[in-house]
């Protein structure tokens, strides 16, 4: 199936929509590759957390909760400007590459570590590559009624 990359540069404490739904919802998405990367190299030190989810955010977290089922990835991002070696960096990524979406997801960036900048201008790069697949009737109903049953209700 084809691949769909979408890439962007969110703020700390922010929070990106990708827009994925479609009028009859066929079209569903898995995440293949998720992967984070500085903004301002050698700038301050960061511990970027980045997490996708398929219901909106009200607010980025610093807290990875893999019981989240609304969770589709994250992903760790360290950068220590004191380091004899700036481009080096300690990273990591998880995706749940089982769970098939066919609404928009949610990208929020959170910054645990900011010092030597404003937090606001600490951002980090990202790149999503989304694997399209194409879901029958029943498909459909269960992915959309799976992220509505999954949305907070007032």
């Amino acid at each position: 199936m084809p691949i769909k990359t979408f890439r962007g540069l969110i703020a700390h404490d922010s929070i990106d929509t990708v827009v994925l739904h479609t009028q009859n919802g066929s079209t569903g998405y898995r995440i293949v590759e998720l992967d984070i990367m500085y903004n301002t190299p050698g700038v301050g030190d960061v511990d970027h957390i980045l997490q996708v989810f398929s219901v909106p955010q009200t607010a980025a977290s610093g807290v990875v909760d893999f019981s989240d089922q609304t969770l589709l990835g994250a992903a760790f991002l360290r950068q220590d400007a004191e380091a004899a070696n700036i481009t080096g960096r300690m990273g990591e990524h998880v995706i749940f590459d089982n769970i098939v979406f066919n609404q928009d997801i949610y990208i929020t960036l959170k910054n645990v570590h900011a010092t030597g900048g404003s937090p606001s201008t600490l951002g980090c790069n990202y790149l999503i590559k989304l694997e399209q697949v194409k879901l029958d009737l029943t498909q459909n109903t269960v992915a959309t009624l799976k992220d509505i049953r999954n949305i907070e209700q007032p």
